[in-house]
Order: C-alpha cells, then sequence, then structure tokens
C-alpha cells in the first residue's frame, strides 16, 4: 500500500506501529533509545490511500474526524516521531510535486491578499470567542512568540521579556507617536504606553480583537495615549516616530511585500525606527502546510528571508539589525498546548469535540515545525536614515535591563 511504502521510507529512527482498518499491525522504524514506541488506529480503509498520497492533509482531517486515532502514546508523540524523521523533506508524493513545480503559481493564488480577503482571512481565526483565548494564553493574551532568555522561565516571565526585547529595540522616547501593525487584543501597545510614555495607534482587521483592545485600554486608563482601529495598512494615512508590527506579517503574502515596505517607509518619519517581528523559514521559498492553510490560516505564509529582504531593499529602507531566533516558539508553543489540554472540556462546552481536535493538531504540528522542520522567528530592526540607530547595539541590553529593574522594582 502506498501508506505503508511511504512510511518505511521516513521512518529510520523510533517505533511506528499503525493499526490498519483490518485490524493488522504494520510497524515501521527500530527500537531507539529515547524514542517512545507510537500506535495509531486507522479506523477509514480509504486512509491508506489519502494517507500515502498527501498526509500533509489528509492526516490532520482524520484526527478531527477521528479515524485516525491513537492507541499508544500521544498525538504530540506520533508527529514528533514523523516530523523528526522527515525534517524539512515534504511529506508525500503530493506534496513533494507541488513543491517542487507549484511553489509560483500556488504562491499567487494562496497569498494574494486584497483588503477584502484579508478581513476574511483574519476573521477566520482571530475573531473566535475572547473566553477560548484565554484558555491558553498569557493574562496580556500575547498571541506570538515569547522570549526564553533564561532556562525555567513562565510562559508569562516570557512574553514580558519579549515586550521588553522589542521595546529596547524601537529606542523608545517620551513623546513618541507609535504604530503598532496588527496590534492583537491590544497589550503590545498598553505595554508601551506604561513603559515609556508614548502615544500609541494600533490597527487590527478583527473586530473582536478592536472591541477587547478598546475595552482594555478604558480599564487601564490609557484611552487618552493608545487608540485602536479598525483598518488596514493599506489604507492608514499619516507617518508615526516608530512602528511595530508582532505575528502580523505571516498574514501579507509574498505578493504584497513590496507594498507593505513601502508602506512601512512612508508611514515612518525621517528619524523612525520600525521592528518587525514574523515568523520564517530557513530552507528556502515554499508552501503553507494544506491542512494548516484550509484549517487554521487561510492566506497565512511564513517566508524565508531571501523573499523577505528583496523588498526591503527595494523599498529604500535600511536593515539595522537582524536577530533570529531558534526554538523560543517551539517552547511557547508547548506552554500553549499543556494550557489547552489542561482546558481542554471548557474549550468543548465553547465549540465542540472536532473544534478541539482541531486545535489540538494545530498547536502540535506548529511546535514540531519549529523543533524539526526549519521554522524559526526573525526581528528586522528598518529605518529610513542610516544614523537613525546607535552604531553599537549593545544599548539594546542595557535598556532591557534597565526596563525590567524597573517591572521589578514596581512590582
Amino acid at each position: 500500500m502506498l501508506l505503508f511504502r511511504f512510511l518505511r521510507s521516513i521512518i529510520g529512527h523510533g517505533n511506528l506501529t499503525v493499526i490498519d482498518a483490518r485490524g493488522q499491525k504494520h510497524r515501521f522504524g527500530s527500537e531507539t533509545a529515547g524514542h517512545k514506541p507510537v500506535t495509531v488506529r486507522l479506523t477509514d480503509p480509504a486512509l491508506e490511500w489519502k494517507l500515502g498520497l498527501h498526509p500533509g492533509l489528509f492526516a490532520g482531517e482524520a484526527y478531527m474526524d477521528g479515524t485516525l486515532q491513537m492507541a499508544e502514546g500521544s498525538l504530540y508523540d506520533f508527529i514528533d516521531l514523523v516530523t523528526r524523521n522527515a525534517g524539512f523533506s515534504h511529506l508525500g508524493p503530493t506534496g513533494a510535486v507541488l513543491q517542487r513545480f507549484g511553489v509560483g503559481l500556488q504562491r499567487f493564488i494562496q497569498q494574494r491578499n486584497p483588503l477584502d480577503r484579508s478581513r476574511r482571512n483574519v476573521a477566520h481565526h482571530y475573531d473566535l470567542s475572547r473566553q477560548f483565548y484565554d484558555l491558553f494564553l498569557d493574562a496580556d493574551r500575547q498571541y506570538s512568540c515569547a522570549y526564553f532568555p533564561r532556562p525555567g522561565m513562565s510562559l508569562e516571565q516570557a512574553q514580558e521579556a519579549k515586550k521588553r526585547h522589542i521595546a529596547a529595540k524601537l529606542l523608545l522616547k517620551p513623546g513618541c507617536h507609535v504604530l503598532d501593525i496588527g496590534c492583537g487584543w491590544g497589550g503590545m501597545a498598553l505595554t508601551l504606553a506604561r513603559q515609556a510614555d508614548v502615544q500609541v495607534t494600533g490597527i487590527t482587521l478583527s473586530t473582536e480583537q478592536l472591541a477587547v483592545a478598546r475595552e482594555r485600554a478604558a480599564a487601564a486608563g490609557l484611552s487618552d495615549r493608545v487608540r485602536f482601529e479598525l483598518c488596514d495598512y493599506r489604507e492608514l494615512p499619516g507617518r508615526f516616530d516608530r512602528i511595530v508590527s508582532v505575528g502580523m506579517f505571516e498574514h501579507v503574502g509574498v505578493p504584497q511585500y513590496p507594498t507593505f515596505f513601502a508602506r512601512i517607509r512612508d508611514l515612518l518619519a525621517d528619524d523612525g525606527v520600525a521592528l518587525l517581528h514574523s515568523i520564517g523559514r530557513t530552507e528556502g521559498p515554499g508552501t503553507t502546510n494544506p491542512w494548516i492553510r484550509k484549517y487554521i490560516f487561510p492566506g497565512g505564509y511564513s517566508p524565508a528571508l531571501s523573499e523577505v529582504t528583496p523588498a526591503v531593499e527595494g523599498a529604500g529602507l535600511w536593515l539595522t539589525d537582524m536577530e533570529i531566533w531558534r526554538l523560543h516558539y517551539a517552547e511557547t508553543l508547548r506552554h500553549w498546548r499543556e494550557r489547552f489540554l489542561a482546558r481542554r472540556e471548557e474549550a468543548k462546552e465553547l465549540y465542540d469535540e472536532r473544534f478541539c481536535r482541531m486545535w489540538e493538531f494545530y498547536l502540535v504540528g506548529a511546535e514540531c515545525a519549529f523543533r524539526h522542520q526549519g521554522h524559526m522567528v526573525f526581528q528586522m530592526q528598518l529605518a529610513r536614515d542610516v544614523a537613525a540607530v546607535p552604531l553599537a547595539r549593545d544599548y539594546m541590553l542595557s535598556d532591557e535591563r534597565r526596563m525590567e529593574g524597573r517591572q521589578t522594582r514596581a512590582a
């Protein structure tokens, strides 16, 4: 069968057993220290060709439908085993063919995000119930990669460290006007206003996030310095001293990169500084996993740096600093996964069992992509003026430590 030939070709380390719909067991790999034995049961005979042909789509659907079941080990154990063995390779013949011959065409079709499509794509994911996101995010609702500079940090500590790290790179000064593109539930904007006495304008395409962000600003007594608008970056007028965008660029799409960075240039003051924080990939240009694209992030794509830097250069911006975070997002997703599973029954009350299976598959698959399949996070500091930031980057560390000390004393 196609599935079993495929598994035999990639499972070299670890022990995987597949129980087919007829009850027969098929074993792959070998006994390897450090790998838990994993057994999956398939209850639909059609999965033997579906999973063999296009596992990137059908494995997630089968888990959602309950036709792919865990008989030994957890879902994490299963996906970890497969992705650890597969590495950067594209799973199944369909994935390999599309990656080799269809990257350009797929990118144009899947990532063309005009205004109306961008709004629909954002609503699909971010307009879920605010109570749902409270089940697994930190108290500030930071839905992007946390920063773990020290071992043993909690999710809350790591998200605070992320915000300090970004604030230090922005070189904030009292009275600065900051633009937050893709402001989420407002946590970054409110933090910057508190820490640096700045004004912040946050923009989002999510009506649910907008409502929460405005409520939070009012509750914090910051509505006079922080305002949130339902607006696309392509529609916004004015100029800003600082621009920050965290976890939004993945929704822009390669065809829009020249427009995005041209807007950064036009919105940024002559001596301004911008900070872009985004997921990226290390193996070069590719395509979004089909299951993720269909069920989680329609229109989303995590780019290779080789796709981003030409657009930065074309916009006439200086790339004044670049930083790569490797396993920070894997650790962030681990925290989210553990929190979600601990409150899974509450999620089921909000939605249903199939939704919970979908979300678990998303969190597990994303974590394994950062551990084994070349995903990472990059931070680009950008400026219009070559002299907009200090010549040496050690100012970031000193500013970060100063903010941390101030927060510690306040606590």
